[in-house]
């Protein structure tokens, strides 16, 4: 009996093995930060921005994967996501590994502080990218308009 439950504990842990990982545990892929030397910091900016919403949809797709693959190991003891190709891990990667080459690319041309993201971490993993602060001045009217309660 005792060999059984042996048994059926390695198989569970390999087939867990087999399953997608979370975007924050999937390290980036190197990537030069000298193909992007020639671009100025706004461009390099608006790349930021693309790589962020990118990486975005992607750490959804994985966690989507890596949630499929826990059910189908519990379910039948496959992990399907990973078995059907839906693990996109070496992407994680890559993009992972563009947005810290862009991050470089902008601290070598002395971009905006504020303009320089800070390296990916889990926190922003599951965030959707970034978007663009906008002050909106309120209108003369309304701004100097006294308070009803």
């Amino acid at each position: 009996m005792r060999k059984i439950s042996v048994v059926i504990v390695v198989a569970v842990a390999a087939a867990l093995g087999g399953c997608a990982k979370s975007p924050e545990s999937i390290a980036p892929s190197y990537i030069s930060e000298v193909g992007y030397q020639a671009w100025s910091c706004p461009q390099l900016s608006e790349e930021t921005l693309r790589l962020s919403s990118a990486y975005a949809t992607a750490a959804q797709q994985q966690e989507k994967a890596r949630t499929n693959d826990v059910v189908g190991v519990i379910l039948i003891g496959l992990p399907v996501s990973s078995l059907s190709g839906d693990n996109i891990a070496p992407e994680i990667a890559r993009l992972k590994g563009e947005q810290e080459a862009v991050r470089k690319a902008m601290v070598i041309k002395n971009c905006a502080a504020a303009a320089v993201p800070p390296p990916v971490t889990a926190a922003r993993a599951s965030a959707k990218a970034p978007v663009a602060a906008v002050n909106i001045p309120a209108p003369a009217a309304a701004a100097s308009a006294p308070v009803k309660k």
